[in-house]
C-alpha cells in the first residue's frame, strides 16, 4: 500500500517534470502562453498537493490555486511569500484543460519563477524526515 510519503514523492516528481516542461518550452517558437502557463500551474499545484500529502492532509480535488493555498494555510501549512499571487496561474489550468478561451497576459518569467519556487519549497519539506505515514490522502 502506498504511503502519504510515497504519494508526496510522486507528486513532487510530477511537479519537477512540469517545471522542466514549462522552462523548456519557453524558447520554442510558436509555443503559446497557454502551454507555458498550463505547465507552470501544474508544477505549483502538484507541489502544494505533495506537501499536503506528506503532512497527511487530505486535499480537495481542485485546480484552483487560491483554494489550495487557503486550504493549506487552514491546515497549518504556510506557503512561502515567493508564491504570493500564484493563483494568477489558475486560469491557465482551467482554460487549457477544458478548451475555453485562453487567458491573456501571462508573465512568463514570473510563471516560471513560481513553478521553480514551489518545487524548491515542496522538496525542502518532503525531504525532511516525516512521521510514519501509512495511507495516502484521497483527492
Amino acid at each position: 500500500m502506498a504511503t502519504c510519503a510515497d504519494l508526496a514523492r510522486r507528486l513532487l516528481d510530477a511537479a519537477r517534470d512540469d517545471e522542466l516542461m514549462a522552462s523548456s518550452l519557453l524558447p520554442v517558437k510558436g509555443v503559446t502562453d497557454a502551454g507555458i502557463g498550463f505547465h507552470a500551474h501544474q508544477a505549483v499545484e502538484k507541489a502544494i498537493k505533495a506537501v499536503l500529502s506528506v503532512k497527511q492532509t487530505k486535499f480537495p480535488f481542485t485546480h484552483d490555486l487560491e483554494r489550495l493555498r487557503d486550504f493549506a494555510e487552514e491546515s497549518g501549512i504556510e506557503l512561502p511569500a515567493t508564491l504570493n499571487d500564484v493563483e494568477r496561474l489558475t486560469p491557465f489550468a482551467r482554460d487549457e484543460r477544458y478548451g475555453s478561451e485562453t487567458p491573456l497576459g501571462l508573465d512568463r518569467d514570473q510563471a516560471l519563477k513560481w513553478a521553480a519556487e514551489a518545487v524548491v519549497w515542496a522538496r525542502g519539506i518532503i525531504e525532511q524526515p516525516q512521521p510514519d505515514q501509512t495511507s495516502p490522502p484521497s483527492s
